[in-house]
């Protein structure tokens, strides 16, 4: 159903027919269906809708949204929403909230869900502890495996996965048990039997990128989340990695770019709240530049007798900035995903001085050959020839280098891209020119 046939039903007044089609969709491309309707016909809908498919649409839209149904709608309507939704994904709409609206939302919950709520409010946005949901399946080890499937019969409807339970003796956890292991095993099997206790788990306080990771890493669907005495408090789902990675990338390119991270979407932000994130990097980016105009105004005496030399400035910082940029990126990456480490520190630099030297040598030679071509002046393209194999030298080295550091002093390496990375080779290369120019021309 598209949105101008689900408007044409509503004037229609054939709300019996929208929620028998409603019905069959996926929570997912439900809650993007609703979006598109304004806040008198999303409410009008948002009531046709059965109170599980309701509250499950609920969970995946976007914050503002939220907010509006949340609004106009019932305490019961509210009640059996928040009763219907999984603990995170409530906690994850909450943590958006004032602290009064909240208050007064959990008034409304019952009891067991206002507990596990305020359970997961009390860990940092940023730790693993705020991304799990405590509704898993917890087994004993003396249990059969006929025992095994009849709970999870019980308990599973509640819980947000199935495929993996946790092997549990007074809250500690021994092991875990998959579905697969349950299905194929005779039903008289016992528990202890068949569960491994080799499992990846994380800590409450570890932070939430790291959770993200381990699902990467291992190809997992769910990991256990444990605290600093090794009892299960809950288990974070590849869903909820899924988001972490998806913020965590989004933050790292407006780095990189050299903004201030933000979390709204593009056009729900306001103007002014895009210029903030953006006008203080480009201060700061500004008056560093400076530094590049201080000193290529101490050579002015080089400009008055070969006025040509100005005109290879912007190609010789573009290149320096765009070499700088290919090692940052690539270094960055490798960061983001544990396939580089503080330790391989001279490995990294030694690669990109190599690497440095071919692509200087190999551009080098063919802007000196233009150079000869177009100027008839060999002195002018060694000048140039040289400066670009020290500028490209030096970008390869600062733009592996900078992030290394960051990560070192235990700050974001995507901070130290492009940007950053180009403002300082952009002093490097003017150096390098105009010492190199000094020295050839006898200036």
């Amino acid at each position: 159903m598209t949105n101008i046939e689900l408007l044409t039903l509503l004037e229609e007044n054939k709300l019996k027919l929208i929620h028998e089609e409603l019905s069959k969709y996926n929570p997912v491309d439900l809650a993007s269906l609703l979006s598109k309707l304004d806040e008198e016909k999303l409410v009008i809908v948002f009531r046709i809708l059965d109170k599980e498919k309701a509250a499950e649409a609920f969970s995946y839209m976007e914050n503002d949204l939220q907010q509006t149904l949340i609004k106009t709608l019932s305490k019961q309507d509210i009640k059996t929403i928040f009763n219907s939704m999984y603990a995170d994904d409530a906690v994850d709409f909450l943590s958006d909230m004032p602290a009064n609206v909240v208050t007064q939302l959990l008034e409304n919950v019952d009891n067991e869900t206002r507990a596990d709520i305020n359970y997961l409010l009390q860990y940092s946005e940023d730790s693993a502890g705020s991304i799990m949901t405590v509704e898993f399946i917890e087994l004993h080890p003396t249990m059969t495996v006929k025992q095994a499937l009849d709970k999870i019969r019980k308990v599973g409807i509640d819980s947000e996965t199935v495929y993996t339970c946790y092997v549990v003796v007074k809250h500690k956890l021994l092991g875990i048990v998959s579905a697969k292991d349950l299905m194929i095993r005779d039903s008289e099997t016992l528990i202890s039997d068949l569960m491994k206790d080799n499992y990846v788990s994380i800590k409450t306080t570890d932070d939430r990128e790291t959770a993200a990771n381990l699902f990467r890493k291992y190809g997992l669907l769910a990991i256990p989340v444990v605290d600093s005495e090794g009892c299960i408090v809950g288990i974070v789902t590849f869903d909820d990695a899924i988001d972490v990675l998806t913020d965590e990338t989004t933050e790292d390119m407006q780095k990189m770019a050299a903004m201030t991270a933000n979390d709204d979407p593009y056009l729900k932000t306001s103007v002014w709240k895009h210029a903030k994130h953006r006008i203080v990097w480009l201060l700061i980016l500004m008056f560093s530049a400076t530094i590049t105009g201080s000193i290529i105004s101490n050579y002015e005496s080089a400009f008055a007798i070969i006025p040509l030399l100005v005109s290879f400035i912007p190609m010789l910082m573009d290149t320096g900035g765009n070499c700088g940029s290919q090692s940052s990126t690539l270094v960055i990456r490798g960061l983001a995903v544990e396939e580089l480490q503080f330790s391989d520190t001279l490995k990294i630099v030694w690669k990109e001085f190599r690497v440095s030297l071919i692509v200087g040598v190999t551009l080098a030679v063919a802007n000196g050959l233009r150079i000869v071509l177009m100027y008839k002046d060999i002195q002018l393209a060694l000048v140039v020839s040289l400066s670009l194999v020290g500028t490209i030298i030096i970008a390869k080295i600062v733009g592996c280098l900078l992030p290394i550091l960051a990560k070192k002093c235990k700050l974001d390496p995507a901070i130290m891209a492009a940007p950053i990375i180009t403002t300082v080779v952009d002093t490097f290369s003017i150096i390098i020119y105009f010492n190199i120019a000094t020295l050839i021309f006898k200036l």
